[in-house]
C-alpha cells in the first residue's frame, strides 16, 4: 500500500488531454479507489473529452479546464496526481497550492532514441504502469482499462452479422496505414464474409468517406466525435484493426480483440494495448524507427517501408490469427 495516499480524503487527478491518454488513466483511478475507498477522486481534464471518464464510477467529481479553476479552490484537496505534467497542468498546481505528484515523462530518454537510436526504454513498462509509478510503491490491479457507458443508447448495427471494424485515421500521417490498404483488406474480409464497419471521429471523416467509395458494402459510421455512440457499435464486432490511435485505447477499454498497426513509432514509449487481446503489426527491420514519439505529417526518408511492407496480405493472416486466439 503507498503511504502517501493514507488518510487522505480527497484528491484531484489532472490530464487534460487525450483521448487515448485519458482513457490510460483509468487503471490508477480504480486502483486507488479499490484500495482507498474513502478517497474522493476528482478529475481535472478539457471539455472535449469529457465523456471519457463522464460515466466513470470511481471518480467523484469531473472538472473542465475551459471552466477555469475557481471551483476548485473550495474543495481542500489534500494531494494533487497532475499525469499531464506541462505548462497548464503546472500552472493549475501552483494556482492551488497543494502537495503534488508529477507523471514522468521521459523525454530525454524518448529523444536519445529517436534521434540517436540510443534505447534507454527497452525495459519500461506500459503508461499506465509508468502513470501509477508516479506514486510511491502504488501497484495497479490486474484489470485494464475502463470504459463506461450509459444505458440508453442503442446500437446501429444489427445482431447476426459477422462485423470487424476499421478504426482507419489518426492525427499523423506516418501513424497511418495506407487508405489502399484498408480497401484491400475490406474486399479480402468482404469475399470471405464479414461486413466492415468504419469508425472515426470529425478529424476521420474524410478518410473514411474515401474508403467507403472503394468498398461500398462497408458500413460508415464515423461521427463528430460522439465517443458514446462509437463505442456501443464497436462492441457489435469481432475485432477492430486500427492504427496507433485513441480508438485503439478505447477498444481496450471495451475488451475487442484488436489488430493495431504501428508505423513510426514503437512498443518501448508504451502505449500499447493494454492487457486486451491483440496483435501488434509492425516492421521491425528498419533502422529508421521509430522517426518521431508521437508521428510525423511525412515519412523523412520519403519511403514510408515502416507502413507500406506490411501488407493487407500479412494483416489479413494476423487477423485471423487473432479472431482464432
Amino acid at each position: 500500500m503507498a503511504e502517501i495516499l493514507k488518510n487522505k480524503k480527497r484528491i484531484l487527478i489532472i490530464r487534460l488531454s487525450s483521448l487515448g491518454d485519458i482513457l490510460l488513466t483509468t487503471p490508477l483511478i480504480r486502483s486507488i479507489k479499490s484500495r482507498y475507498p474513502n478517497i474522493t477522486i476528482d478529475f481535472l481534464l478539457k471539455e472535449q473529452y469529457q465523456n471519457t471518464l463522464k460515466q466513470n464510477k470511481y471518480i467523484s467529481n469531473l472538472f473542465l479546464y475551459e471552466d477555469g479553476q475557481k471551483i476548485l479552490q473550495q474543495n481542500n484537496y489534500d494531494l494533487i496526481i497532475d499525469l499531464h505534467n506541462n505548462f497548464r497542468s503546472r500552472k493549475v498546481v501552483n494556482n492551488l497550492g497543494v502537495y503534488s505528484l508529477q507523471f514522468k515523462k521521459n523525454n530525454f530518454k524518448k529523444f536519445l532514441l529517436v534521434n540517436l537510436r540510443i534505447n534507454r526504454l527497452r525495459s519500461f513498462p506500459q503508461i499506465p504502469v509508468r502513470y501509477a509509478s508516479t506514486i510511491p510503491n502504488f501497484k495497479l490491479d490486474d484489470k485494464g482499462l475502463d470504459v463506461f457507458l450509459p444505458n440508453d443508447i442503442k446500437p446501429n448495427l444489427k445482431d447476426g452479422n459477422k462485423y470487424i471494424g476499421f478504426a482507419p485515421g489518426s492525427r499523423h500521417y506516418t501513424k497511418m496505414w495506407p487508405l489502399e490498404y484498408y480497401i484491400e483488406l475490406g474486399k479480402l474480409l468482404s469475399e470471405n464474409g464479414y461486413k466492415i464497419v468504419l469508425f472515426g471521429g470529425k478529424n476521420d471523416k474524410q478518410v473514411c468517406d474515401k474508403i467507403k467509395l472503394d468498398l461500398s458494402s462497408s458500413i460508415n459510421l464515423s461521427n463528430n466525435d460522439d465517443l458514446f455512440k462509437t463505442a456501443i457499435d464497436m462492441k457489435e464486432c469481432s475485432a477492430i484493426i486500427c492504427n496507433d490511435s485513441g480508438l485503439m485505447h478505447l477498444v481496450c477499454g471495451l475488451k475487442i480483440p484488436v489488430l493495431t498497426i504501428f508505423g513510426s513509432t514503437v512498443k518501448e514509449f508504451g502505449f500499447t494495448p493494454y492487457k486486451n487481446q491483440n496483435v501488434i503489426l509492425e516492421n521491425n527491420s528498419l533502422n529508421c524507427r521509430p522517426c518521431s514519439h508521437i508521428g510525423r505529417s511525412s515519412c523523412p526518408k520519403k519511403h514510408f517501408n515502416c507502413m507500406k511492407e506490411l501488407t493487407p496480405q500479412l494483416a489479413y493472416s494476423k487477423l485471423k490469427e487473432l479472431l482464432a486466439l
